[in-house]
């Protein structure tokens, strides 16, 4: 009799200890989906565009071929032979556009290294500057693996070039927009550290502070990671809330909402000098790249774990948030 009041009792804890676990789990799961639809709370409340255009244009094969291209070349660290091949391969496919060159040098950790930012310009009939943007470097630390950044920088960048080419050759309805390659993103160190990153992107930041182009920028919107094939594009809380907004806003006309905004994280990123001077941006990242991001910046970051799909759905829907801008 002893041991069967042992056993009931023992029954009786883990039953208290499971309905415990369960109600800990349910909490957990409401927290989730508080936070995910505080998250949405605010573009649920906004009123529904009356836009009946067509969606834009997205050649999501072409762009994907670029990505390959890219990640062909090899690691690109800054001041790498690799890294000079994909400059020249982003000018060859610029030919004809109005590009401006951003050089500079760095003194890092490790030495001097020469920086080129790329911008590609094509002008709108309002007055103001759209900038989307994509860093182009490998990361250094790395720099003597077979780390190739297929998702990280390639494939944003070769979201840029397709951008590219459905914008060229017309005189855009709206703002003005500027691609922008920038460079030396990748911290010098791992695991991340600040004061050795960004330098391409805080760079251009100044320099178009100190000669009055930023008071012209209507939106930042940052490219990073988007390749993913399971794309879940997170709400960034570092970027501009109404711009995020609109984002959403494209991806629900273009019925891609699904891959977009899941998760609310904050992400410092390229776009940070931006937001540090006042100008409207936001961060297009899915920063769960395989598992826990397992896959992030490790020699496992390869085309096979990307889709042309992914490229074509964020591509669509920054061009329809640039189509979105320009009639605001």
């Amino acid at each position: 009799m002893i041991g069967s009041s042992k056993f009931r009792l023992a029954a009786i804890l883990c039953l208290i200890l499971g309905m415990t676990l369960a109600a800990c789990a349910r909490e957990k799961e409401a927290a989730i989906s508080n936070e995910a639809s505080a998250s949405t709370a605010s573009i649920d409340a906004l009123p529904k565009s009356s836009d009946t255009s067509p969606p834009p244009a997205f050649n999501s094969t072409r762009a994907m071929q670029y990505v390959k291209e890219i990640v062909a070349l090899g690691p690109r660290p800054i001041g790498s032979a690799n890294h000079k091949k994909v400059e020249d391969y982003i000018h060859a496919h610029l030919k004809g556009d109005v590009v401006e060159d951003d050089a500079f040098t760095i003194t890092a950790t490790e030495g001097k290294f020469p920086v080129h930012n790329i911008v590609a310009k094509f002008p709108g009939t309002r007055d103001g500057i759209i900038v989307i943007a994509s860093h182009y470097d490998t990361n250094w630390p790395l720099k003597d693996t077979s780390y190739v950044g297929a998702n990280d920088g390639a494939s944003s960048s070769a979201l840029l070039l397709e951008i590219a080419n459905q914008l060229r050759g017309k005189k855009l309805d709206g703002y003005s927009v500027w691609l922008l390659w920038d460079d030396a993103e990748e911290s010098m160190r791992l695991p991340w550290y600040d004061p050795e990153a960004l330098y391409g992107v805080r760079h251009i930041a100044q320099k178009w502070q100190d000669d009055g182009t930023i008071k012209k920028i209507k939106a930042f919107i940052l490219e990073d990671m988007i390749g993913d094939a399971d794309l879940n594009i997170d709400r960034d809380q570092n970027s501009t809330p109404w711009l995020e907004d609109m984002v959403y806003q494209a991806a629900t006309r273009l019925g891609y909402q699904s891959h977009f905004f899941v998760r609310a994280i904050p992400m410092d990123d390229d776009h940070k000098p931006f937001v540090e001077r006042g100008v409207p941006s936001a961060d297009l990242i899915d920063f769960d790249y395989g598992y826990n991001n397992v896959f992030w910046h490790t020699t496992q970051d390869t085309v096979d774990k990307l889709s042309p799909k992914s490229l074509e759905i964020v591509g669509m829907v920054t061009l329809e948030t640039v189509h979105m801008l320009g009639k605001k």
